[in-house]
This record gives structure tokens, sequence and C-alpha cells, in this order.
């Protein structure tokens, strides 16, 4: 018997570590934490604090989304909240739901007049607090959820990126664009087994003001998580139903098809029984 099978001491529920990323059943050794257990958390910790403080490339994203065809270099608009740098976005979150003064006046002029929405839908790629799940993420889901839509004629906003942005940003550059309907693609608060998740916000008739059961919320878009063609289906779906039923947030609900069938049961308990 090797020496790390007498220290260690396994727990029952290890089986369940095969569904999920949670740190579970890592064992013990004595009242402590084994060593590799204990050393995988300090790197994702160490990952979860880089991916929030990673400043979003967008050089590198407006060129992986021109290679793609999915939007034109010169037709993107690049903006920023009111916060300016990172380290006041991080501890004064409102400055993150607003455009600074430069980028409302680089918007001025596409503002059509007051109540007048010219486009169906506009897309705003915002880093939020995870940067590396934009650049990851956003331009895959992209093409999935464009296959989707490609033949409904849908009328689209210029592509907007929100540098150092939060949720709310993104119905104030909806409404400024005058789109009907604004999907925002945004980087979640890391976990620390999900530094990369990427988040989407869908809200019919955006507006500054707007509260957060306006939104609808489709979350961990990831390989590791919901995966590109399954978060294109539902937000298809919620696109559909939103411009249909002219409404969205609490009072619509994500009846999409689809979907991952949960595991059979085993049978038996696997901590109280053995397996025939």
């Amino acid at each position: 018997m090797s020496v790390s099978k007498t220290i260690v001491v396994t727990n029952p529920w290890q089986q369940l570590r095969g569904f999920t990323a949670a740190r579970i059943a890592l064992g013990r050794t004595g009242v402590s934490q084994p060593t590799q257990p204990q050393l995988a958390f300090q790197l994702a910790h160490a990952q979860a604090r880089d991916a929030v403080h990673l400043a979003l490339d967008v050089p590198q994203l407006l060129h992986d989304l021109e290679s793609v065809a999915l939007a034109r270099t010169q037709d993107c608009l690049v903006l920023d909240s009111a916060a300016g740098d990172r380290l006041r976005y991080l501890q004064n979150p409102d400055l993150g739901r607003r455009l600074d003064e430069a980028s409302r006046a680089r918007l001025a002029d596409r503002t059509p007049p007051a109540a007048a929405r010219n486009y169906d839908m506009s897309v705003v790629l915002a880093d939020g607090l995870s940067a590396q799940a934009i650049a990851q993420h956003a331009v895959p889901f992209l093409i999935a959820l464009g296959r989707r839509i490609a033949a409904e004629n849908w009328s689209q906003a210029p592509l907007a990126i929100v540098r150092q942005g939060r949720v709310a940003i993104g119905d104030q550059v909806a409404e400024l664009l005058g789109a009907r309907l604004v999907l925002l693609l945004i980087g979640e608060r890391p976990g620390l087994s999900s530094p990369d998740s990427m988040g989407l916000y869908l809200t019919w008739m955006p507006r500054v003001g707007l509260r957060d059961d306006s939104r609808n919320c489709i979350s961990n878009v990831r390989p590791a998580g919901l995966s590109y063609e399954e978060a294109a289906l539902k937000t298809h779906y919620l696109l559909s139903e939103m411009q249909k039923r002219q409404l969205s947030g609490v009072l619509l609900k994500d009846e999409s098809p689809g979907g991952p069938a949960l595991p059979r049961s085993p049978g038996y308990h696997f901590l109280l029984d053995r397996p025939a």
C-alpha cells in the first residue's frame, strides 16, 4: 500500500465529482485538505483574480469579428463606461452602468428621434468582470446564433464593444442606437472553477433605469458549461418570443425545446448501499 493511501482519507462522495467541477469529495489528511487539492485551489484563485483585472484586447476582438464576417472594423463602435479605469470600475460599480461623455457624444449622431426604434436588435459586448470570457467565447457564440437567425432578416444596429461595462450599460447603448431589443454579452464574475464564464442578457425596449427583473439572463456560456449551440438555441427562442410578445424579464420564461437529459438513477444509494 502506497504512503498516499495510508495518509489521505478518501471521501465516499468521490464518484459525484464526475458530474461537477465543484470542489467536493476532496478527501482529507487529518483535519486538513490533501496537498494536491490545496494547490489546485490556489491556482484557481489566482486565475479568478487575473480574470477580473485582465484588460479586454479590443484590437484582437475586432480582428476576430472581422475575420469571420460578423462585423467590419469600421462599423463597430468602441465605447467606454464612466468608470474610466479598472480600479474605479471595481470600486464603484455604478460607473460601469453608464457611458462616459465621449461615448454618448459619439452616439448622438446615430440617435433617432424620441421614441423611434429603427433597429430590431442591438448586440453589445462588454468586458464585465472577465474580459477573458468575451475574448474566448463571444465570437463562437455569435457564429452559432447567426446560423439560427440568418434567414429571419433581423435589422441590427452597429455592433458595440464597451470597455469597463456592466449589465445595465447595454440598455443605454441600445436606447441611443434606437433598437427595440438588446442582446448583451458580458464576462461574468469569475468562480473558482470558471474564470471564463460568459453571460447573456436580453431586454425588450431597453432604456436607462430598467431593473434586473426586466431582463432575461442566460449564464455560464462556455465549452465547460452551456455550449455555444445550446446558448444560441435559448437565445434565438427568447429573441423570437420577445419580438412576438413585446416583453421580457420575469414575464417571459425560457420554454425552449431540447437540453440534456438528467442521468438515470443507479438504483442504489451511493453512500449506504453497494451496487448489485
